[in-house]
Parts: structure tokens; sequence; C-alpha cells
């Protein structure tokens, strides 16, 4: 056994580290944002578990049977949430949470209110599960506005008074990616020690990319711009390359490649959804946040998307992010469409 390698790997920067570290460059902080990080941290170490078991439980006759204690076992998507529902109410530090899977926002008993609002979507890309396919937990946090009752008005406020977003990507490898305001942050899952490590600190992305996403069995609904840029990837008229098309159908997966390689994510309007897909809340914003963090930009066809207010909690929205140029070319395009 080689101590001297085992002892370097206790002087890792862990996430608790980490999250500490940022704490004390605010003298006046009571700690309780990194208590509320922290249980969003244990939820998503205790979904990563569940996904890792999720073919076996099938084999193994788990899923939708009824256990010892007569509880039925449920699907992940649903077991997802009541894990980070419960974690993020005994945190002792939330006073809203909105989940995609509950129709209405959850707000905390009086006893256990922080000033918090947190909305997530427990497990995105939950169609995948079955194929082994990257899945995630998408979350962003908001601050109540005047530290008075807790009202549905805290949390539909514009992207941009977000304090927190992140998402974590059950793949190959558990990584989970943070900002809080100030730079984007990934850590990776280290089985053997059950603690995220620092492995992508300080994560910008390129100003131009080689690839974009998008589903192309919309084609046929799509908008003016949104074609005009498809085409554009693929039959460049500058002579510069093509771009390749890369689409996983799992946003936190599509978005993670997004952001370490560049390109352009886009998940327009059309005919079929003439509001978009994607819900404004938990994966507009903050992934948005994040690319915006990240040295990108993010757009929804007519603003920036972080300036967006939602009317409703699962609002939805067009959504085009990653490279900024990328992005400022879509731009153009809508701007040349609106003069026309």
């Amino acid at each position: 056994m080689d101590h001297a390698a085992d002892a370097f790997r206790t002087d890792l920067m862990t996430i608790t580290r980490f999250v500490l570290n940022e704490q004390s460059k605010h003298p006046e902080s009571r700690g309780d944002f990194s208590i509320l990080l922290s249980h969003i941290v244990l939820g998503c170490k205790f979904v990563c578990a569940a996904v890792n078991k999720a073919g076996l439980a099938k084999l193994i006759g788990l899923a939708g049977e009824t256990n010892v204690q007569g509880e039925e076992q449920k699907k992940l998507d649903v077991l997802s949430n009541e894990v980070f529902v419960k974690a993020l109410v005994s945190s002792g530090r939330t006073c809203i949470l909105v989940s995609e899977e509950d129709e209405e926002a959850i707000i905390v008993e009086p006893s256990k209110r922080g000033k918090y609002c947190v909305v997530f979507d427990p497990l995105d890309g939950s169609s995948n599960i079955d194929c082994g396919v990257s899945i995630g937990t998408i979350f962003g946090i908001y601050m109540i506005k005047d530290g008075g009752e807790a009202r549905l008005e805290d949390v539909l406020q514009p992207g941009k008074n977000m304090l927190a977003a992140g998402y974590c990507m059950y793949g190959s490898s558990c990584t989970f990616v943070l900002s809080t305001g100030s730079g984007v942050n990934g850590f990776t899952l280290d089985p053997s020690l059950g603690e995220f490590i620092l492995t992508h600190p300080d994560i910008k992305i390129p100003k131009k990319g080689k690839i974009y996403s998008v589903n192309e069995g919309n084609a046929k609904n799509w908008d003016g711009p949104t074609a005009k840029f498809v085409e554009k990837c693929k039959f460049p008229k500058d002579g510069s390359p093509a771009k390749s098309l890369r689409y996983i159908g799992s946003m936190v997966a599509d978005v993670h490649r997004t952001l370490l390689y560049g390109g352009v994510f886009l998940y327009p309007a059309d005919k079929k959804s003439p509001n978009g897909k994607l819900r404004v809340l938990y994966e507009v914003f903050p992934m948005s946040f994040l690319m915006e963090q990240a040295g990108g930009q993010s757009f929804t066809g007519k603003e920036r998307a972080l300036d967006l207010v939602p009317k409703k909690i699962h609002e939805r929205s067009p959504i085009f992010l990653g490279s900024y140029d990328d992005v400022e070319e879509i731009k153009a395009l809508y701007a040349a469409e609106e003069k026309a």
C-alpha cells in the first residue's frame, strides 16, 4: 500500500472545504447557505447510488413491488423527488420548494423554515434510465425577497436574481457542477471516500465551439432563424468547417458537454411547442446561470434568458445557450428576422 499517495489524498479540495472557504470570504455569513448546499450534495449522493442500482433493482424484483415494510418500491424519479424534498426541508434553511415532479409549490412548515427558495428537477432525462444514458439533477437557489412570509412570488423571480445554481450528472462518473455567482466549478464523486473532489476548477466555455446540439426530429416545425442557424452549422458559406451534431436528449448531459467543449445547445420553440419545451425555473434558469458564469451566454429567441420573469412555476421557454460567439450568431438571425 502506498502510504504517501494515500496521505496525499487527504489534502484534496472537497466540496465541503470549498464551500467553507467561500463562506470565509463573507465574514457576515452565518453558514446557512453552506448547510443548505451540504443537504443538496447529500441528496445527490443518495440519488447517485439509487441510479447505479437501477438496472439491478428490476432484476432482483424491486421496482413496482411491495417491500418488507409493506411500502411499494418507487420509480426512480418519484424516489429522487422525495429524497430532495426531505433533504431540503430537514436542512431548516428553505421556505419554498418548486419541483418538476410536484404540481404545486411546497411551502415549508413554519418550524423548519429558512430564507432560501430552491427550484429543482430531481431527475432530468429520466426516460433515459433504462438505457444507461447520463441523467441528472438540476437546481437553483433564490433568497426570499423581504424576509417576511414565504409567498409564491418569491420564486417567480428572474434568473439573474439567483444566488446559486448547479447540476449533478449521474454518468460514467458522478459530477457536481456549481456556481455561487463567482465562476463555475466542477467536482467528481470519489466513491472510495464518498466525497466530491474539485476536479474542474473555474470552468470557462470556449468562445466558439465546433458542436451544435438540437433535436433535429423537430426540424419541420422550426421557425426561420433556427432553421437558418442549423443549415449554417451543416453547410457553412464562409469556408469554415461544418459543425458536428451531438444530441443525447438528456439536458444535463448535453449542457455538460457544451460547457466543457464549447458549442451551442438549443431547444427552440416550434409549431408543436410554441413556448418551447424546457421549464424556465428549474431547467432554463440554472443552466443559463452556469453558462453566463462560465463566459457563455443564453438567449430565448427574444431576450437574455436570465431577464425572463416567469408568471407560473412550470412555465416553459425556448432556449439557446452555449459559447458566446455561437449564441451571438443566433441573436443576429432573430434580429434580422424582426427587421424583415
